[in-house]
């Protein structure tokens, strides 16, 4: 572990300040202060560490040395034993940033020297010498940079001309005009076009970094509307659209694999605010599963999961042994769903320490915060856990609670969201259906985090907090090899058919085959270890309708499996623009889902004519550059991505929970403030005009 601490204060014209560096390697149990590696240089806040993708053991920090003219990169190749310390010929705007398809190249900006590239083992190499760069969005592919220009003589928003540089910034194309915004990752670019006449826009997506673009066959928006992308991969890619007015909700439509023909995925999707104020969670334990949440008619907030990769959506499962078995259930169903609380929740500052949490290797675990709908419930939620992917649904901790995941999902360690000191840890080793109590230390102290090795394999989890006197913070690491130190032998795992529901409503074929996994049995009380892969045998299964999204101008209704026609599409041939030629779409309603490997069975029509006639947005067409001009600069991280708008605006809508304002009206309940109840109706929305949003997760 690397663990920089800053302090600094404004004194007139001059910045005080202080940083100290601590490496441990015995997961954090000790720490030594290697600060006189850096020679004691000041590293600011913002800067931080940065580690490289490719290698753990590759470090950076930017030391501030502007009182004695500059600044210094200094490089560890050694998980920080040793630094090498480099002048940099500029003043750096933001931290350095890795291209992970080439780990070696760092990418920064500058006041002087505007777009940089720098070798990581050298010094500068080569760089960009535009002027006035002021952001830099994460929008780096391998060799290819991207920038926005911008005529300053004009003051037109969606007249940027997006650049692309393919050799580091020694030269540059521009690939598009009239742009918005505009994303990447993956093999997907994606950009926000303005249409010929007035204030409507539309996605154009390119799958070769902007030689060639594709209108994407989504809505256009205005300027009171946004687009944004939920989640994408290299096979598809979900994006919400949002709805005219302020209702606070859109459509979430699902891609094919060319990310052109859009699919209506969901409607009256809750995206209220700015950033990412959305629930949409990818679960990453198991294949083709995510959560989100939708805005019901009355104003209710419901937790909706898909199982095949948004082809159809349903309500979320309350466990069985709520108390919402009652039967005034009958007339309000709400009070019997689950709700999970994500990042719409902490937006309200609900009391939800942590967000849902999933890990490839640990299978069809989840851990969330989450409601039956009573008021109480929402204002101090408990933790939920799902050892299925989602179907089912238990209780696991009464209140609000930190959580990890450790050794493969074969350890669950929590403790207490309080006030209060704490000197407690709960673990299980049952994926959460049994907790036990360790007291971690004597002396109490007030718990502010915890943190494991990233990738969940470990059995050690370090807490952090400062004692009550807050003149330190502290740093206590359980090894819980020593609590479990028998080592999983093969009787002690189990054959599991994944996306089987325990009521017996599914027989495991999901995305055209069957995933058999062997996983630890419960009450096995062993470690797997670090180096433990999960075991998988797959079977294919023949097509179903469940194997396809609803084709493009097709639609699901609520709990059907049947595409229809969508209204507004009835009678209208379905053409769309590919490569530049027009195709004419002749469908009964079906497109297999992106991935899926089913074979025989449900074979829907579906024919793709192209028309030979030729198409092109004319807003791509660049328009004459002039002398006066801003560069914005992007560089991105390959298949992650970060959230970005070009000027950040929208709207701060906040809705009720199931039956929330109902109980708190009549009972008057205490502490009914930290939700915001001046907002509990969907009040006049405040928007930016700019409003195009990306929310990877």
């Amino acid at each position: 572990m690397l663990v920089l601490t800053t302090f600094h204060v404004p004194l007139f014209m001059l910045r005080l300040g202080q940083s100290n560096l601590y490496r441990s390697d015995d997961y954090g149990k000790t720490f030594e202060d290697v600060t006189y590696l850096i020679n004691h240089t000041f590293i600011q806040t913002e800067f931080g560490i940065a580690i490289s993708p490719d290698h753990s053991g590759k470090v950076i920090l930017t030391g501030d040395v502007s009182d004695l003219g500059g600044f210094k990169l200094f490089r560890s190749h050694d998980f920080g034993l040793t630094f090498e310390p480099t002048d940099l010929p500029f003043e750096p705007l933001i931290q350095m940033l890795f291209n992970p398809a080439d780990c070696d190249v760092l990418l920064t900006l500058s006041i002087t020297v505007q777009a940089l590239s720098i070798r990581f083992s050298m010094r500068v190499t080569n760089s960009t010498q535009e002027n006035n760069i002021c952001e830099i969005p994460s929008n780096l592919h391998g060799q290819l940079i991207y920038f926005f220009v911008k005529n300053l003589l004009k003051n037109d928003k969606g007249m940027l001309e997006l650049r692309r540089s393919s050799d580091y910034g020694r030269s540059f194309k521009t690939v598009a005009s009239r742009v918005y915004s505009f994303v990447l990752g993956g093999r997907f670019v994606f950009a926000s076009i303005m249409t010929g006449s007035g204030t409507e826009r539309m996605i154009h997506v390119s799958v070769d970094g902007g030689e060639q673009w594709n209108m994407a066959q989504l809505p256009t928006v205005n300027h009171e509307q946004f687009y944004s992308i939920l989640s994408a991969s290299q096979e598809l890619v979900f994006m919400h659209v949002d709805d005219p007015g302020d209702s606070g909700v859109g459509t979430v439509y699902v891609s094919d694999d060319r990310g052109t023909v859009f699919s209506k995925s969901l409607e009256r999707h809750l995206y209220t605010a700015t950033g990412s104020d959305t629930d949409f969670t990818v679960v990453s334990s198991l294949r083709g599963v995510y959560m989100t949440s939708i805005l019901t008619q009355d104003g209710a907030v419901e937790t909706v999961i898909t199982f095949n990769q948004g082809a159809r959506w349903q309500l979320l499962k309350g466990p069985e042994s709520s108390r919402c078995d009652s039967e005034t259930s009958a007339n309000r169903p709400h009070r019997c769903r689950l709700h999970i609380h994500a990042t719409y929740s902490t937006s309200l500052k609900l009391n939800v320490p942590m967000l849902p949490l999933s890990q490839a290797n640990a299978v069809g675990l989840i851990i969330a915060h989450g409601s039956i709908g009573e008021s109480e419930s929402v204002l101090s939620p408990d933790v939920y856990i799902s050892d299925d992917g989602g179907y089912s649904w238990f209780f696991a901790l009464k209140g609000p609670h930190h959580y990890a995941i450790l050794d493969s999902g074969g350890l669950i360690v929590a403790v207490e969201h309080t006030n209060s000191p704490v000197n407690q840890i709960k673990y299980s080793v049952d994926e959460g259906q049994c907790w036990f109590s360790y007291n971690f230390t004597s002396d109490p102290f007030h718990f502010s985090g915890l943190d494991s090795e990233p990738g969940s394999r470990s059995m050690n989890v370090s807490l952090w907090g400062y004692r009550s006197d807050y003149s330190r913070w502290v740093v206590i690491t359980v090894d819980f090899k020593k609590i479990l130190s028998e080592d999983c032998a093969e009787e002690d795992f189990e054959e599991w058919l994944s996306h089987s529901e325990p009521s017996g409503g599914s027989d495991g074929c999901v995305l055209g085959f069957k995933e058999t996994f062997l996983r630890l049995r419960k009450g096995a009380a062993c470690f797997k270890g670090k180096d433990y892969e999960t075991e998988t045998e797959i079977a294919p299964c023949p097509c179903t309708p469940s194997d396809y999204h609803c084709d493009f101008g097709y639609f699901r209704q609520e709990n059907s499996s049947e595409c229809v026609e969508q209204d507004e599409l009835k009678g209208r041939p379905l053409e769309f623009c590919l490569n530049g030629t027009t195709e004419q779409l002749q469908t009964s309603g079906y497109r297999k889902i992106p991935g899926d490997r089913c074979m025989g069975g449900f074979q829907p029509d579906r024919k793709e004519t192209d028309l030979k006639r030729k198409c092109i947005s004319n807003a791509l067409q660049p328009n004459a550059l002039v002398s006066a001009f801003t560069v914005l600069l992007s560089s991105a991280v390959i298949g992650v991505w970060l959230v970005k708008k070009y000027v950040c605006g929208g709207r701060f809508l906040v809705h009720r929970y199931s039956v929330m304002r109902d109980n708190v009206e009549a009972n008057k309940i205490e502490g009914v403030d930290d939700v915001d109840t001046n907002y509990m109706e969907t009040a006049k929305a405040q928007y930016n005009e700019d409003s195009d949003q990306v929310y990877m997760t």
